[in-house]
């Protein structure tokens, strides 16, 4: 058990040597951050309600949560919610808390350039049309790919079921900087596996491309089915100056909005398939391309309104063979439908990083907030004062712990060191866990994180002592030799820590669950300490102890080994004198 521990131990070393991380990350009280505080908006300017407050501090605490960062904290005050975020560089976790994140799936009715050239730029061909990705259903079919333009189109792929192949899908990777308007290629995955691969010219043809005529945006619009209000206000919209972000799109009412980047606008018919109709947003690698992706899942009436809404674009012409995924009034992808689509799962993918993708998740898996917030004030909190109770808290930790090791070797003598030594590998086995916890989990050490890891220290030293005592008691009763009482007191004693590790453990996991602040954070503490306590008891204490019985210096029972003949005699009466005769 030494040697798996030590392996342990080197692991969690080299890991953090590879990732380059020698120190834990700070929470707010101890590395400063930033205050942000959202102000409501409602549509008649009065004063929200409790409970749709209420439900906006639960997702944005969820959102929160999911992006990995422990120790932010967010509250009401009076009718403003007011988000702390550790940290610095959290700009992106300021954007993700604020936003409607609902995703709507619209069927594209026109598409235009984002905006008209400059005067004496105008072109006099239209662009030629570039590839885009489609979205496909089945598995187990590689879509074949062409030469791409330069700014290609993110893609949505959907699959039937979980165990979808990685092979059928068509990537692109452009989602950053997409330009849905483009002319695209079409690609099919057929649901059986012995069915021959689409064929790049199969299908609608492809849409063209967007009018380039400064003099007319409405070139090439088909109006038919378009209500004359969007067509005014697709004829007028300038992308460079109006990109409608943040905006709350009405799901039951055609839209007219712009790509991310501002280089392509829409009109979009009704919304078919809602946020609120998506179960599970998650983001992934794949495992063929290597390339990020976010998976989604319908419930509900989701896969039945998806079904419907591929197979009516699947028999429509360019641009309307198109779905266009509308997030907070932008599109972020617009892939051609190259057949209708079952089984209720889609993929998003295209240039995606790992944090690109985690926080479109977490966007569309924590739902859409019940209200409108704009920011009113974004402050940034100083670590001055948390640098004091940092040196503070280390000073407390140091002298608990100075004070345990100086009672053990007075009490225990030689034992003592076991306990020392205990108490150091407990103390590397945390620092390890929580510089890691803090590199791949977001983990932040706060003040009280650091009070729990103090508390731990007479927990840990306690699981010490009941183990000694124990092999004290077997040595007096006379029948034992050292290494027979070592391991008839390690069977009794182990007992008795483990109940007394699952009491502190499962009331940490309550106080965790049922609190939130920094009260969860010492019980979240409290709870890996005592993981931490089990396992070095198991896999050094122990073992060590009995390593040592096979030293002369504690198996003779030598004056400082803490286990010598008088501590372990019985107590001794004085003789009783014979009485004289007179």
């Amino acid at each position: 058990m030494l040697l798996v521990l030590l392996a342990i131990i080197l692991a969690m070393g080299g890991v953090m040597l590879l990732n380059k991380a020698y120190t834990p990350e700070y929470g707010l009280d101890l590395a400063g951050g930033t205050t942000v505080t959202l102000q409501p908006i409602t549509p008649n300017g009065s004063a929200p309600s409790q409970e749709s407050l209420d439900l906006a501090v639960n997702i944005i605490r969820e959102r929160v949560n999911g992006s990995g960062i422990s120790d932010a904290e967010v509250a009401k005050s009076g009718d403003n919610i007011v988000i702390s975020v550790p940290g610095v560089g959290q700009e992106e976790v300021v954007k993700l808390v604020g936003t409607t994140a609902e995703l709507r799936f619209r069927q594209v009715l026109a598409i235009g350039a984002g905006s008209p050239p400059p005067p004496g730029e105008m072109a006099t061909q239209a662009p030629t049309p570039s590839p885009s990705p489609a979205t496909s259903g089945g598995k187990g079919t590689r879509v074949p790919r062409n030469t791409e333009s330069a700014v290609p189109k993110p893609a949505a792929t959907a699959a039937p079921d979980t165990s979808t192949s990685p092979a059928g899908r068509a990537l692109s990777s452009g989602l950053l900087k997409p330009s849905p308007g483009a002319g695209s290629e079409s690609s099919t995955e057929p649901a059986q596996p012995g069915d021959q691969s689409a064929k790049p010219g199969d299908g609608p043809a492809a849409p063209t491309a967007p009018p380039t005529a400064a003099d007319d945006p409405m070139a090439g619009v088909d109006p038919t089915g378009i209500d004359p209000a969007a067509l005014k206000e697709f004829q007028t919209l300038d992308c460079a100056k109006q990109t409608n972000r943040g905006a709350q799109d009405a799901p039951d009412k055609q839209y007219v909005g712009c790509s991310t980047d501002g280089s392509t606008k829409f009109i979009l018919d009704k919304a078919a398939v809602t946020g609120t109709s998506i179960d599970s947003a998650s983001s992934g690698v794949d495992q063929t391309t290597g390339e990020w992706l976010v998976q989604l899942s319908f419930k509900g009436q989701g896969p039945d309104q998806w079904s419907k809404v591929t197979t009516t674009a699947f028999n429509s012409q360019a641009p309307r063979n198109q779905i266009a995924m509308v997030l907070d009034g932008m599109v972020i992808s617009a892939p051609v439908i190259q057949e209708p689509i079952t089984g209720g799962r889609a993929q998003i993918s295209g240039n995606f990083t790992q944090v690109s993708a985690d926080e479109l998740a977490n966007q569309l898996k924590y739902g859409a907030l019940p209200l409108k917030f704009e920011k009113s004030s974004i402050d940034e909190v100083s670590s001055t004062l948390g640098a004091d109770q940092l040196r503070g808290g280390l000073i407390a930790g140091a002298i608990g712990l100075l004070l345990v090791v100086i009672y053990s070797m007075l009490y225990y003598r030689g034992l003592g060191v076991v306990s020392v030594l205990s108490l150091l590998v407990a103390t590397i086995v945390t620092y390890q866990s929580v510089v890691l916890l803090g590199t791949f989990a977001g983990f932040r050490l706060s003040l009280p994180h650091i009070i729990g890891l103090i508390v731990s220290i007479g927990i840990t030293a306690d699981s010490f002592i009941v183990y000694f005592e124990r092999i004290r008691d077997e040595m007096k009763e006379g029948r034992r030799s050292l290494r027979t009482a070592i391991e008839v007191a390690w069977v009794r004693a182990r007992r008795t820590i483990l109940i007394a590790d699952a009491v502190m453990f499962i009331a940490a996991v309550v106080l965790y669950f049922l609190a939130v602040g920094g009260v969860a954070g010492f019980a979240f503490a409290m709870g890996l300490t005592t993981l931490i306590d089990i396992a070095v008891v198991f896999m050094f204490t122990k073992p060590f102890v009995a390593m040592l019985a096979r030293l002369k210096f504690f198996a003779k029972g030598h004056k400082l080994s803490g286990l010598d003949a008088e501590r372990m005699s019985e107590t001794v009466t004085a003789p009783k004198s014979a009485p004289q005769e007179a």
